[in-house]
């Protein structure tokens, strides 16, 4: 992940790589190596070590702290991965901004849900795209990759209702097949989606501070150059190309640089057996 907190104390990445090019810059993305796990020599019923031993647990309270939840939410609940939203007003307006409150819940049908936080100073304290969707019922979900990741940044912004960020940022609109909202040409995973149900958040006081949006996944569109096809036919994209962004704290997002794969256990340690260290835990069953 290229953040800051990952290099090493000489400046360099854990790696060895160099930090940052004679540019000042940092390097591009190396793509995606294939690591050990953490442990692996880890056997069922084996304690872990805690890096933090007797370390004093903290207890936040959402009904004290409020809108201060918001970093500690932010930089704790990560990667978060971003739903770069399109969408367009009832007159037709369009919009389009990043949302990394946002995931997949399902696939038979997908389903995706996006949280709304609520902006003071804004009609019904609600941002363009909530007001969009609950207008038109329609958008489009446009995954986030390295080579653009600074024109979607600069579509976040607090711009007036009506400005086209699409434009503004310099990415280009590629028209819907079943939905009114355009994609966006620069996404290799672009997914077309209606609004299928919300539900409105509330804090203590009653007062409305966000809104989760339920939509249904209706048409996916993939670049043919990031998919891979397994022999049984399964479609699956090729990570290394594909170089997606998440979220975390503050302005900072993440790379994906390293993987490690773990077998499921009914898959692979039963067919191993129980080890000795498991039965003396009680965890050989």
């Amino acid at each position: 992940m290229h953040t800051r907190g990952h290099r090493a104390s000489n400046g360099t990445l854990p790696d060895g790589q160099k930090s940052e090019d004679s540019n000042g810059l940092p390097p591009p993305n190396p793509g995606v190596r294939l690591v050990h796990t953490p442990d692996p020599g880890w056997r069922p019923g084996v304690k872990q070590p805690h890096p933090y031993p007797g370390t004093k647990m903290l207890q936040l309270s959402p009904e004290v702290e409020g809108v201060k939840m918001y970093p500690f939410v932010i930089s704790a609940i990560v990667p978060r991965p971003i739903a770069f939203i399109s969408s367009l007003s009832k007159e037709g307006k369009g919009n389009l901004s990043p949302y990394s409150y946002f995931n997949v819940m399902s696939h038979d049908p997908p389903y995706v849900t996006i949280g709304c936080a609520h902006t003071r100073g804004r009609p019904n304290h609600m941002k363009d795209s909530e007001q969009n969707l609950l207008e038109t019922g329609e958008f489009t979900l446009n995954m986030m990759s390295e080579w653009f990741v600074e024109s979607a940044n600069h579509t976040c912004g607090s711009y007036d209702r009506g400005v086209d960020e699409l434009e503004l940022a310099g990415l280009m609109p590629v028209p819907s097949v079943i939905v009114k909202p355009p994609r966006v040409a620069e996404s290799v995973v672009q997914l077309e989606c209606k609004l299928r149900g919300t539900y409105e958040v509330k804090n203590t006081k009653g007062d409305s501070t966000g809104r989760i949006m339920i939509g249904e996944v209706v048409l996916v569109h993939v670049a043919e150059a990031v998919v891979n096809r397994s022999q049984e036919g399964k479609l699956t994209v090729d990570l290394a190309k594909y170089r997606p962004v998440s979220r975390l704290g503050g302005d900072s997002y993440a790379r994906i640089c390293e993987a490690y794969d773990l077998p499921r256990p009914d898959t692979f340690w039963q067919a191993q057996g129980p080890t000795s260290a498991a039965a003396k835990a009680g965890h050989g069953g």
